[in-house]
């Protein structure tokens, strides 16, 4: 007998009963249902909702292989015929399906049935899935080690003496501590031998259409419409309308949980302009002031963005770069090594400074005067700069030349703020501004001039400076006429008589720097003395 009760809601009735639980079988076509299997046998658990069904297979189906049958017959009982035999027809005629819990929670599942304008509703204990057994398999691969154990040993040991009486150790187990107590009870061994501690109850299987089943059906509906039984179950149809549709409720707008240091855009908007531009900068370190202006919210003001950002950062190369106390407060350290603040400070002020100066810099020289910890050092690169091939850190942005050209004095008062910030690294670290200058200027690239371009370059200035030559020319014609005194120096007379002087070398075709005709003007004696003249200057 089963427990029920009662709860009509206008045509709704409510019948709890206590044993029923839903089978899923494998999945079939719809064609092929189980109702008309043969059901050979049904076993329970009822402490762990565990059923087997036997149901008997088709063999005279074309679908079904004899031969393969057979075998696996003859694989799990072997050749001899014994009780016990799992296939007693020599053939694989039947299949076992055992089941497994679906859902441990079944409180919010029910089976119900609509009859006559009523609901009769019944709420499930289980949900049972059931699926193919194989252990038969297990049962032809024990036969199979046995009858390879047999061939293996032969009736070589029943041949054989009797051992000699060997002397045993007893041993007696140590007490049981509870955690010990506590991981046995929970493996998997004592889980196997505790279910199995658990005997099966056979049942009778009885078919759909089968009288017995007709009759637990009705157990579905309620057998009494009486509600005076059950008044405080009973509602009005206003009540039952307000349980089925509550009235709305305003819900919290719970918002999303992201990191500490992340804002949305939607909240960052929500801050004064100070702070936005100080979280901005915070997160993204340098970044030029166009793109600051995009970030913030349309209709801005840009000079008040200019004294915001002079309070939170400094200018590089026309881009905007966070100040390093912003990013290392006071009575912090560094993550990295634990460096107090104040000296992170000096040397990422450093490196900024650098930056100043030149497009790029060496990490091992920025170490070597800082002398900070690598990993501090990369940081502070890593902020301002990316590394190249051969060529140190470059600073990460092109220089905004239009931000200088536009905001003048701005890019001089933070020059004057870099000269100071200078002049307290120079005491710090020892250094001074040259040191870090080009030592020699680079030699430029010999240039390569065509011969054409030298040679009309050439006939241009001697052209120009024609008329400068052909007057001292005049002059010095001039000077001869006149007879001039001429000092000839004495050349010692060579021992060789035969040997004649060649004048010839001084000669250019008869023509001095390039004007022809001279010497045809010029009376022998004359030339003769001007030829001794030239090759004493020689």
């Amino acid at each position: 007998a089963s427990t029920k009760y009662i709860a009509p809601i206008i045509y709704w009735l409510f019948v709890f009963f206590v044993f029923l639980k839903i089978h899923l079988y494998p999945v079939r076509p719809a064609t092929m249902t189980y109702d008309d299997v043969t059901h050979l046998t049904a076993k329970i658990k009822p402490k762990q909702q565990r059923v087997e069904l036997e149901m008997a297979i088709d063999a005279m189906s074309p679908n079904y292989c004899r031969s393969k049958g057979e075998q696996i017959a003859l694989n799990v009982d072997g050749t001899s015929y014994d009780e016990t035999n799992t296939y007693s027809a020599k053939m694989m005629d039947k299949q076992t399906f055992s089941s497994i819990q679906a859902t441990t929670n079944t409180s919010r599942y029910a089976a119900a049935v609509f009859r006559k304008g009523e609901l009769h509703v019944t709420p499930l204990t289980g949900i049972l899935q059931m699926r193919p057994s194989f252990s038969y398999l297990d049962k032809a691969d024990n036969k199979t080690r046995e009858r390879e154990a047999t061939n293996e040993g032969g009736d070589s040991s029943q041949d054989e003496a009797e051992e000699e009486a060997k002397a045993i150790t007893v041993r007696f187990a140590r007490p049981e501590s509870e955690q010990a107590r506590q991981r046995r009870i929970q493996s998997y061994e004592f889980l196997q031998k505790k279910q199995a501690e658990e005997p099966w109850i056979h049942l009778r299987y009885h078919g759909v259409k089968d009288g017995r089943s007709e009759h637990e059906k009705q157990y579905l509906f309620c057998q009494s419409v009486d509600t005076s039984e059950n008044s405080e179950l009973v509602k009005s149809p206003k009540e039952y309308l307000a349980m089925l549709m509550p009235p709305l409720t305003e819900e919290k707008v719970v918002k999303p949980v992201g990191p500490s240091n992340v804002l949305s855009m939607a909240q960052l908007r929500t801050l004064p302009l100070g702070e936005q531009v100080k979280t901005l900068m915070k997160n993204v370190k340098v970044m030029p002031f166009a793109n600051l202006m995009g970030l913030l919210a349309s209709g801005t003001d840009s000079t008040a963005v200019l004294r915001c950002i002079q309070q939170v950062a400094l200018l590089v190369q026309g881009n905007w770069v966070v100040k390093s106390d912003v990013l290392y407060p006071k009575n912090t350290c560094s993550p990295h090594s634990g460096v107090p603040a104040e000296v992170l400070c000096r040397g990422r002020d450093f490196v900024m400074w650098r930056f100043t100066l030149e497009r790029s810099v060496m990490r091992k020289e920025v170490a070597s005067i800082i002398k900070l910890p690598p990993e501090d050092v990369k940081e502070f690169l890593e902020h301002v700069a990316v590394p190249r091939v051969n060529r140190g850190w470059e600073f990460l942005l092109p220089t905004d030349v239009d931000f200088i050209k536009k905001h003048p004095d701005v890019a001089h008062r933070q020059n004057m703020l870099w000269l100071g910030i200078q002049s307290k690294l120079e005491k710090v670290f020892v250094f001074s501004k040259e040191d870090f200058m080009p030592k020699s200027c680079p030699q430029p690239e010999p240039v390569h001039i065509p011969g054409d371009h030298v040679l009309k370059v050439a006939q241009e200035r001697a052209h120009t400076n024609q008329s400068t030559l052909m007057k001292e020319l005049t002059v010095k014609k001039e000077n001869f006429k006149a007879g001039g005194s001429v000092c000839i120096k004495q050349e010692p007379i060579s021992d060789r008589e035969d040997e004649p002087m060649d004048t010839s070398s001084c000669l250019l075709n008869g023509s001095v720097n390039g004007f022809p005709g001279y010497f045809s003007s010029v009376p022998t004696k004359e030339l003769t003395l001007l030829n001794k003249r030239v090759l004493n200057k020689i």
